[in-house]
């Protein structure tokens, strides 16, 4: 039985950088894991006043049932000001409400932080990794993976360079460590 591994972008951007990094993660992992893009584009901003019983977004709904049926969830996002992007903390959001129902709970991470500057998002995966604590997530430590420069890690095709292969390899490698402890 193939264990499915939910991927967030933190870019909404159809061609975005975190994507094509992404695309590349996920081919790296063994057959036995199953990556699956769950989109964030599409959940309304967060509001208790819509998620009710009566009223609840059909789009959050379908959202935490991907998450509950996950058994971890790799994360690339890159970094907005600082943080991460509006997209993703709105995901996190929806997904550890209502009170008592967090859809995350248990749920081993991984964070790729991908920026086309030098500090590569480093930001950004530290602020991710505090929300992940308040919801329990167990999150992957080292290889630490901050992908500055993404310019010239990607190729016109969104491949990435071979250099660049053997770290993102290390990477997933050290994930499913992590994931075949839960």
């Amino acid at each position: 039985m193939s264990k499915k591994i939910a991927v967030i972008v933190g870019s909404l951007r159809k061609g975005s950088f975190s994507r094509q990094i992404a695309n590349n993660l996920v081919g790296l992992f063994p057959s036995e894991y199953e990556p699956e893009f769950v989109e964030i584009g599409d959940l309304p901003l967060y509001s208790e006043d819509i998620d009710t019983p009566e009223n609840v977004p059909d789009s959050y709904t379908e959202f935490r049932n991907k998450l509950k049926d996950a058994s971890g969830v790799l994360f690339v996002t890159p970094e907005y000001n600082r943080s991460i992007p509006g997209g993703l903390k709105n995901a996190i959001d929806v997904g550890s409400r209502p009170y008592g129902e967090n859809a995350w709970e248990n749920k081993p991470a991984a964070i790729v932080s991908v920026s086309p500057g030098a500090i590569s998002g480093f930001g950004a995966n530290h602020i991710l990794r505090q929300s992940l604590v308040f919801l329990n997530m167990p999150t992957l430590q080292q290889p630490e993976a901050y992908l500055g420069n993404v310019t010239n890690i990607l190729d016109e095709n969104g491949k990435v360079s071979d250099k660049t292969i053997g770290f993102l390899q290390s990477i997933i490698d050290a994930y499913v460590e992590l994931l075949n402890r839960y």
